[in-house]
């Protein structure tokens, strides 16, 4: 199980390492909009590329955020159920969930989203926009999201099955969201 816990460990480091670039990104982000907006009423300048900026970060945050906010298992989940249960049906819950949807969905989306990004690549595409960015680069991060996504669920699975052979600690905090 040591060489599977190796691995799981690995990917979680990547994953927080790609979360904290993620936090400086929502930063950027904010800036551009910040920026955009002055720029727009103090001198009644625009451009679509600012815009497009701000959608593409926005874009990278969310197929990045995933993985990072599974990680951290802050993820959407019922918790009417999910918190009334044992730690064991918790961890089985996890496991079954992850098997029979979590990795089947992201490693189908990662596959179907490739194409996605080589036809645009392939064929250069731009902005159909005036001072729109080149579209080709942004959908890259479809498929590498949904890979990170599919390792964070095999990870996950690593430690949920750990968790079951007393290989690992069962720590499955997940503080609710005040409601």
């Amino acid at each position: 199980m040591l060489p599977w816990l190796r691995i799981s460990d690995a990917i979680d480091r990547l994953n927080e390492r790609i979360g904290g670039v993620c936090n400086w990104l929502v930063l950027a982000a904010c800036l551009v909009s910040a920026a955009n907006a002055m720029i727009r009423y103090a001198f009644s300048y625009s451009s679509n590329g600012y815009l497009e900026l701000q959608w593409y970060m926005f874009a990278i945050l969310v197929m990045f955020g995933a993985s990072y906010t599974f990680r951290r298992n802050e993820h959407v989940r019922v918790d009417i159920v999910y918190s009334n249960i044992s730690t064991r049906r918790q961890i089985w819950i996890d496991i079954v969930g992850g098997i029979l949807f979590l990795l089947p969905a992201t490693l189908i989306l990662a596959y179907l989203s490739w194409p996605v990004f080589y036809n645009s690549w392939a064929l250069g595409e731009v902005s159909s926009n005036a001072g729109g960015l080149v579209r080709w680069p942004i959908k890259i991060f479809l498929p590498i999201g949904f890979a990170l996504l599919s390792l964070q669920g095999i990870s996950e699975l690593i430690k949920r099955i750990a968790m079951l052979t007393g290989h690992m600690k069962a720590d499955l905090h997940y503080e609710r969201p005040l409601q």
